[in-house]
């Protein structure tokens, strides 16, 4: 995991500090909430429905059990108990007081985090795959040019205050597990015919009112010029995006208009006048910045552990939880354990304090002390030894984080909606609970098989519901709360936004048509092999939309 140097900290507790004396300015009343909003919003704050929330950056969604413990004691000291993981691998704290943040960005400081890069028109927390530096296919760990990204992004005085917020996301596998393409830069870590690494480079994707799948402008770009071509394309967005209405800002909205060749011809002519700079990335530097993401030492191959088998046998629940939760890992005798947060019944995202220790602890005691945050609002132990599943279940079952549903279809995205969001239109997560408590059986989870869901409470699409491969987005209707189904959504590698399949459902009706939904599939399905998203791309709407509204 990377370290903060002297200038790392130093930064960090002189942006405290400054905070300190905007929050007690905004409390004597010497500053409005007009001229608060900026500097508070520098600083990870937002104003809620209910109360002020206070976003955590989690780069690349990498943290250790010291860290991890310190979130469970702000969210007992200063909030309500709990913290909520998001899309963007952060944490949330929807009920701090304001008096009160400037003392949690201190205990945060003293444990290497922070709030900057969550909020604002500016380069927010880069993000990148849940199983970086684990994965089997894996060409290379992407997570050292993600924190390359925030280093230089970090008060870039170019990027402070751009047209509208801007995400990258970086994956080292073909599989893509980070969503590059609905990001505004996605890269893909890759080696050129001669073994060099390395990215493919996409441009202007996006969800939100106007969703967009990124265009490719590059195919291979060298690894020394990273943030060379990064800084031309934002140099390009910075000149040309549009600031006089903020929907039409987001730099998708540039590519459309300009076209993919327009906006590949900009950013390569800026690129040639600026490349040969100082930006050029020193070899030295990227392997410096890589020792820190290398594999502890005690990450060693390692024999199959004979009792396992006998173990998983004698128990259904813990073969079921190691058959859905684990993913192969690239150095035998490991697995990469996903700790899912969507209980049955439960908040998507959501975790206790004390469930945060309880991972904590074991994240020290069995998995090397590292822990990862998904984009799909779960925790991660990256680094497992078959040898201590046994042990790692139990004490996930004691804590509460045992269910055994990641990629099924209770494994629920859902933003905060209208329980805590000002901008939502509806709520999210009492849908979220129904859906997950009306598909609760877990053999009935592993019949229909691999079917992601995802709910925002408005169109600016938090829970990624256009790459859902069902997809809800919450609208309000003359005082009512009221969802509408997209179908075919991903955000893998074959990305692909979902088609809104026609009215929008009542609160009442929602779950009972996502049923109808999966019930089609089920029934129409070439094989029980043939997934959810496969099938509806065999199928098309027409099955669906039958099912739900009649024939036409």
């Amino acid at each position: 995991m990377y370290r903060y140097d002297e200038f790392d900290q130093d930064f960090v507790t002189d942006r405290v500090a400054q905070f300190r004396d905007q929050v007690n300015r905004r409390l004597s009343g010497d500053l409005t909430e007009d001229q608060f909003k900026p500097l508070r919003l520098q600083n990870g704050v937002y104003l809620q429905l209910h109360a002020y929330m206070l976003r955590i950056a989690v780069p690349y969604g990498t943290l250790n059990s010291v860290q991890m413990r310190r979130l469970a004691h702000v969210a007992r000291r200063y909030d309500r108990g709990y913290g909520h993981f998001t899309t963007r691998q952060n944490l949330q704290f929807n009920w701090p007081k304001l008096s009160d943040i400037p003392d949690i960005l201190a205990e945060l400081a003293e444990v290497e985090m922070h709030a900057i890069q969550t909020s604002g028109n500016c380069i927010r927390n880069v993000t990148a795959d849940h199983f970086a530096g684990a994965a089997a296919d894996e060409v290379a760990d992407p997570r050292p040019y993600a924190e390359i990204l925030r280093q230089w992004s970090s008060l870039h005085p170019e990027f402070l205050f751009l047209p509208r917020k801007f995400k990258v996301a970086v994956t080292g596998a073909e599989r893509d597990r980070a969503a590059i393409q609905v990001h505004d830069i996605g890269l893909h870590l890759k080696r050129d015919g001669n073994g060099r690494l390395g990215f493919a480079v996409y441009v202007g994707g996006g969800q939100g009112r106007t969703p967009m799948l990124a265009k490719k402008i590059r195919d291979f770009l060298p690894e020394e010029d990273l943030l060379s071509y990064c800084e031309a394309i934002l140099r390009v967005y910075n000149l040309s995006g549009r600031r006089d209405n903020k929907y039409k800002a987001r730099i998708k909205i540039l590519v459309h208009e300009m076209g993919a060749e327009e906006i590949t011809r900009q950013v390569e002519e800026e690129w040639e006048r600026i490349r040969h700079g100082a930006l050029k990335l020193p070899q030295g530097e990227v392997e410096r910045i890589r020792e820190y993401f290398a594999l502890p030492d005690a990450v060693r191959p390692l024999d199959s552990d004979p009792a396992l088998a006998v173990t998983l046998a004698a128990d259904p629940e813990f073969d079921a939880w190691v058959r859905q939760n684990t993913d192969p890992h690239a150095v035998a005798g490991h697995v990469s354990a996903t700790i899912s947060l969507k209980a049955i019944g439960g908040t998507p995202g959501d975790a206790t304090a004390d469930q945060m220790d309880a991972v904590a602890d074991l994240a020290e005691r069995y998995a090397y002390d590292e822990i990862r945050v998904s984009h799909e609002q779960n925790l991660i132990l990256p680094h497992l030894p078959e040898t201590a599943l046994r042990a790692v279940y139990d004490g996930l079952v004691a804590a509460g984080l045992a269910t055994a549903n990641a990629g099924l279809v209770t494994d629920i995205i859902a933003c905060p909606g209208l329980d805590y969001c000002a901008l939502a239109n509806a709520r999210s997560i009492p849908v979220a609970q129904r859906i997950s408590e009306r598909f609760g059986d877990i053999a009935r989870q592993r019949e229909i098989g691999e079917l992601k869901i995802k709910i925002s409470g408005c169109i600016n699409a938090c829970g990624h519901h256009h790459v859902g491969h069902i997809g809800i987005l919450g609208v309000e209707k003359k005082g009512e709360e009221f969802y509408q189904i997209s179908l075919g959504g991903s955000g893998d590698e074959a990305a692909s936004i979902g088609d809104i399949i026609g009215r929008g459902f009542s609160t009442e009706e929602i779950v009972d048509a996502v049923e109808t939904i999966v019930d089609t599939y089920v029934a129409q399905r070439a094989s029980p092999e043939e997934t959810f998203l496969a099938a509806y791309r065999r199928l098309g709407q027409a099955p669906f939309k039958e099912a739900l509204y009649g024939a036409a």
